[in-house]
């Protein structure tokens, strides 16, 4: 964006702005820039064009394809395994485990984001900029867990505790007949859409129904349409962070694109989401701040698999694609932990390149903060890493080199360099349709040694190779060992844990 030479030019220049129709902005807008953060749920590595899907998936991705074309690619884009855990890490720059969310938040557990947390939002409100997030949160309904008690503006959105499968539960009560009420009672007492601003509590605006999850989508883009726009009015840098639906079960389309794709319920919802991304970006464009506005698309881990088959209702299983990685969400897997991630800033960004740095969802707030000029405290530990240099091509291969792994109060596994190394074993349980893999699996500790692949040799990780290269054991050992001495001077709340209870439980 130009800059102003002089505070004698303002006048006339918003006379001639008068002049020409055009909106006057309240001041020339600061040169941050502003971010735009949009989140998809269980979008797999392999789901995208991008990343070798789209179109041999049945679904094509144009709009996500084109922002791949005009911004950096990240092949190396790791995250934790699951939603709770990849949005608290994203929004602390911490693994999960540090603020008690290493599982995926349900309903009547404790779990909640802590009120001393400090998030993204805080970051970019300080920063002077407007904030606002649509669509989901997962980090708990607790008054000190709300997004607006952590620097967002505005809140509008499914439920904060939960996830887009609510929109099922008055359906499944009814079913059941689990819960008795009168016709009404249950969708008044059922899951409700949300919102909030600043400091406020959380205001019920309808029922989660079918019908509004199959259309949601459209609800969170107009209002992040209508956030950009006042902003650019008003002259002020925003961070929008769009947690839409895209990809998570079920996965129900909107009447404009039911059927439009080969695949069944996913792909239609893949397609949508696409064009939704368009929509987003259209906008930018049209206000003008393409150059000033950095776009980042991401997923929060990678897909569901088959414990969300049942949720396809067109004979179609309704699961992503982890392309040539072994796992799905809920797992400590690479297919699990690795996704796609896509950057754009224009003049900033080189376009059309890919980076092949290993890059985590925690690394994105010290990276924004130093792109801002914002501060983050140095009261805990950030496990995230500038990653400034990577975006704007000198960081080569970047600062990571490694990443633990977390279920609840476990570490499950390390990345170091192109090793996993598995200290627990993620098994399905069951057999036939009762097969369950992901988030249903079975855990249970090595004998004694753990096991190693390296992926790049062995991408779908079938060939344990601990015995060929021993050594890599000291240096992913030494991770392990750096953060549990972080944990001696910095302590975790108490992890979750969903099947274990104090006093009486085993």
């Amino acid at each position: 964006m130009r800059k102003d030479k002089g505070l004698s030019v303002l006048p006339l220049a918003l006379f001639i702005a008068a002049a020409m129709g055009l909106a006057p902005v309240a001041a020339q807008q600061s040169q941050k820039p502003n971010v735009v953060f949009i989140l998809a749920d269980n979008v797999g590595y392999g789901d995208l064009g991008s990343y070798g899907g789209g179109e041999l998936r049945g679904a094509p991705t144009p709009r996500i394809d084109q922002l791949a074309r005009e911004g950096m690619r990240l092949t190396q884009f790791l995250v934790e395994p699951a939603c709770t855990p990849s949005r608290a890490a994203l929004m602390t720059g911490q693994y999960s485990i540090r603020s008690g969310l290493s599982l995926i938040a349900i309903e009547g557990s404790p779990y909640t984001l802590p009120g001393r947390a400090f998030t993204m939002g805080e970051l970019f409100k300080r920063a002077g900029y407007a904030t606002a997030v649509f669509g989901k949160w997962h980090l708990g309904s607790a008054p000190e867990s709300l997004p607006t008690a952590h620097g967002f503006d505005e809140f509008y959105g499914i439920p904060p505790a939960i996830s887009w499968d609510a929109a099922t539960y008055v359906s499944t009560i009814e079913l059941t007949k689990s819960i008795p009420a009168p016709p009404g009672v249950l969708l008044e007492r059922g899951p409700q859409i949300v919102e909030a601003t600043a400091g406020g509590p959380l205001r019920n605006v309808k029922p989660f129904t079918p019908e509004v999850r199959a259309n949601i989508d459209y609800e969170l883009v107009d209002k992040s349409i209508d956030f950009m726009r006042r902003q650019r009015s008003a002259g002020k840098p925003f961070f929008l962070y769009l947690p839409f639906s895209m990809g998570h079960v079920p996965n129900s389309p909107s009447k404009q694109f039911e059927g439009k794709s080969r695949i069944g319920n996913y792909g239609d919802k893949m397609m949508e989401g696409d064009y939704h991304v368009g929509r987003v970006l259209d906008t930018i464009k049209e206000l003008g701040v393409d150059d000033d506005t950095i776009v980042v698309f991401a997923s929060d881990n990678g897909p569901y698999g088959e414990t969300a088959r049942e949720f396809g209702n067109q004979g179609t299983p309704d699961m992503g694609n982890a392309g040539p990685f072994r796992g799905e969400l809920g797992e400590a897997t690479e297919g699990a932990i690795r996704t796609a991630a896509i950057i754009r800033w224009p003049g900033k960004v080189k376009p059309n390149t890919t980076s092949y740095a290993m890059f985590s969802i925690m690394d994105f707030l010290p990276t924004f903060s130093r792109i801002i000029g914002g501060s983050i405290p140095t009261d805990r530990p950030i496990d995230g890493i500038d990653q400034t240099d990577v975006l704007l091509g000198d960081g080569g291969m970047g600062h990571r080199e490694s990443l633990l792994s977390f279920i609840g109060g476990d570490v499950v596994a390390v990345r170091w360099k192109q090793w996993r190394m598995y200290f627990t074993d993620v098994h399905p349980t069951g057999s036939g349709p009762q097969r369950q893999p992901g988030i249903f699996s079975a855990s249970a500790p090595m004998a004694g040694y753990p096991r190693a692949y390296n992926v790049e040799m062995d991408p779908h990780e079938d060939l344990v190779v601990a015995g060929l290269f021993g050594w890599i054991s000291e240096p992913a050992l030494k991770v392990v060992e750096e953060y549990l001495g972080s944990v001696k001077k910095y302590p975790n709340p108490p992890a979750p844990n969903i099947t274990q209870f104090p006093n009486g439980g085993r």
